[in-house]
């Protein structure tokens, strides 16, 4: 297979919208695609990822914006003049037709010669790593080859553009495991353009060049893997993004970019991650791998450390998932080398670089000053 024919240099969704029944399912989308990337929409059910797909596709008009190609409008195309190729959730395949037929039928429908067909297909069945099932049936094969039938249909037409719709989420975990290498292997072999759905932070890392974190219709970050994991724009990524201890602290120290909070019985420093003033409510993020358990033999260097009670531990091979409790009785999820006993004290402690600190509320920029909008800037 051969990159498609009808490839861009760049394609852009300029401030695009889509309401259903008045209520706004997606808000002023703009994202510039360049060809060759591999981009991830991110967020929970109903965040409007689904929706800026299928508006993409041309399965959906647009309330508002437009989508260009190389500065030429397409949103105004029907779905078949687009040129792009769609892998749905549920793999949407015929059938009644063989894995073979499965492949050609995007050929066939744009009349291309038998003899192409045949020999592009069998490409694509290679790609797949199908050769052994081509006379097979859909209902023959498990969720993983149906999953690699419904990829190698989309690719055989060679599409300046792939959209696919949370296309694992129906495989179990070490499948979906598999998959995600078999995609970014295929999207880097064949040179393709990828637009990929999904809710599984783990899955867009591993596979993307760029993620787009939406919620409730608008985007909160577009970034690399690294910058959405090393520094989110705001509690909301930073949620998403794996930080699953969010605190709600006050602020009671500022010193550059080191912020002291704490609540009665708990007091932590770590770094701004948005504008913050002493007295201000803030919001603290931390992943559970950079909350440690210190083991009993170990002295804690930080000077960034608090007590609480074991409550559950899991084993997880290398190291155990605990949750405790802490003074003010709130739940934290932390990280241990030892299996620490339920019910015994142990101490935690955390890099303050690794411990973000957010803005409780909304920040309002023009209420900055000049120091605190380049920080935000820079966050964001």
């Amino acid at each position: 297979m051969s990159t498609p024919t009808r490839a861009f240099q760049s394609l852009r969704l300029k401030n695009v919208g889509r309401s259903f029944g008045g209520q706004d399912a997606l808000v002023g989308l703009d994202l510039t695609i360049r060809q060759g990337e591999f981009i991830a929409l991110l967020g929970p059910s109903g965040c409007g990822k689904s929706t800026a797909l299928n508006c993409l596709a041309g399965l959906l008009p647009l309330t508002h914006g437009e989508i260009l190609i190389d500065d030429q409008r397409i949103d105004l195309l029907p779905a078949e003049k687009r040129d792009f190729g769609m892998v749905f959730q549920n793999y949407a395949l015929f059938p009644h037709l063989t894995v073979e037929k499965n492949i050609a039928f995007g050929l066939e429908m744009r009349k291309v010669p038998k003899s192409e067909i045949k020999r592009r297909v069998a490409d694509a069945i290679a790609l797949v790593k199908l050769e052994q099932h081509i006379k097979k049936l859909p209902g023959q094969l498990s969720g993983g080859q149906q999953q690699r039938v419904a990829i190698a249909r989309a690719v055989v037409v060679e599409p300046r553009l792939v959209l696919m719709d949370e296309p694992l989420s129906n495989l179990d975990a070490k499948l979906r495991l598999e998959m995600r290498t078999e995609i970014r292997r295929l999207h880097q072999s064949l040179g393709l353009t990828t637009l990929y759905v999904t809710h599984d932070q783990e899955e867009a890392m591993s596979m993307a060049d760029r993620l787009v974190v939406l919620r409730e219709g608008r985007v909160q970050q577009i970034g690399t893997p690294a910058e959405l994991h090393n520094q989110p724009a705001n509690w909301h990524v930073a949620d998403f993004m794996g930080y699953r201890n969010l605190i709600d602290l006050t602020v009671t120290a500022v010193d550059g970019p080191t912020v002291t909070v704490g609540a009665p019985g708990f007091v932590l420093r770590g770094t701004a991650a948005q504008p913050v003033t002493v007295g201000a409510n803030a919001r603290v993020a931390m992943r559970p791998e950079d909350l440690m358990v210190v083991s009993p033999d170990v002295r804690v260097h930080t000077g960034n450390s608090v007590r609480a009670t074991v409550s559950v531990v899991e084993y997880h091979g290398r190291e155990f998932a605990v949750g405790v409790t802490g003074p003010d009785g709130r739940n934290l999820h932390v990280r241990a080398d030892h299996a620490p006993e339920v019910g015994s004290v142990v101490e935690l402690t955390a890099d303050p670089a690794r411990v973000l600190v957010f803005a409780a509320d909304p920040v309002d920029p023009s209420a900055l000053s000049v120091e605190e909008r380049e920080l935000l800037e820079v966050r964001t």
